[in-house]
């Protein structure tokens, strides 16, 4: 008898449980699956912009448009190497910036809070002043590589195909490190002091006590940045936008595919869709290899 009142008490409580979350979980769904079903929906139908012409369904079309494209899969190659880039880059700097800060000198909390100014700073105020730096003619980058003779004074980098990836590569690098370092650093903070100090008495130098000891430590924190840094990084659109709109990655092509010339937004919902598929297969991959959770 004591069972079966514990049971349903249980289950009371379980029901009550998701009354409760049922309007989060409901409002969530709106904003999360309703767009991405109605993307892939208008994936298999060339949009029509006037309102008295009815879309037109065109089956798997726009896939083979898009398959057969050659300026979809350059940019792809692009946003691949992109998001490997300034992922590896914001680690191996984050990790670096962050060892340094975790040992002791005067002024480093100080140094700490300035190391998170390009993270926290508005997005649209450091844009602008990137672009300033690269301005030709006028812009201090321009004018000191061209008072050493390294470059002419009119070149125009950001908006040279050449060279805007580079660019946009090392802006989000530079911004994005302290999310890396913040998270490092405070993982740096939990070791024990005394694995190091047993360390050292065994003979260890500094090399050998960082991959046996802070490497291990540091690998699912590790992992995880990763993870959240190649899903924000393969979508990212809007710095790399603003900064140049050159840089050739995907979700740019997308971009121009839907809302610029004569748009083809049923192919660009294709792109997206299959960029929402690749990324899922890579999630599931990550999680179970890297991961193994």
């Amino acid at each position: 008898m004591n069972r079966m009142r514990r049971g349903t008490l249980e289950r009371r409580e379980a029901i009550f449980g998701w009354k409760l979350i049922a309007p989060t979980v409901i409002i969530i769904s709106m904003l999360i699956l309703y767009p991405v079903v109605y993307n892939i929906y208008i994936s298999f139908f060339k949009i029509s912009l006037n309102p008295e012409v009815p879309n037109q369904f065109v089956g798997l079309l726009n896939y083979v448009k898009l398959l057969t494209d050659s300026q979809f899969w350059r940019s792809f190659g692009v946003t691949i190497a992109f998001t490997l880039l300034t992922v590896a880059g914001s680690l191996v700097l984050g990790v670096g910036v962050a060892l340094l800060m975790n040992r002791k000198f005067f002024g480093r909390g100080i140094v700490r809070a300035l190391i998170l100014l390009p993270y926290v700073t508005p997005l649209i105020s450091i844009v602008f002043a990137w672009r300033f730096i690269f301005l030709p003619v006028n812009g201090p980058l321009v004018q000191f590589l061209a008072s050493i003779h390294l470059m002419n004074p009119g070149t125009d980098i950001i908006n040279n195909p050449n060279n805007a990836f580079l660019v946009v590569s090392v802006f989000n690098i530079w911004r994005n490190f302290p999310f890396v370092y913040l998270m490092v650093l405070a993982t740096l903070q939990s070791i024990p002091d005394s694995l190091y100090e047993s360390a050292e008495i065994d003979g260890a130098n500094r090399w050998k006590q960082f991959t046996s000891i802070t490497l291990p430590e540091l690998y699912f924190i590790l992992a995880s940045i990763a993870l959240l840094r190649g899903i924000w990084n393969f979508y990212k659109f809007d710095e790399v936008y603003l900064l140049s709109k050159f840089a050739g990655t995907l979700p740019i092509y997308i971009y121009n595919m839907a809302f610029t010339g004569i748009p083809r937004q049923g192919v660009a919902a294709s792109a997206a869709t299959i960029l929402f598929v690749i990324m899922i297969a890579s999630i599931t991959l990550y999680v179970k290899k890297v991961l193994k959770w």
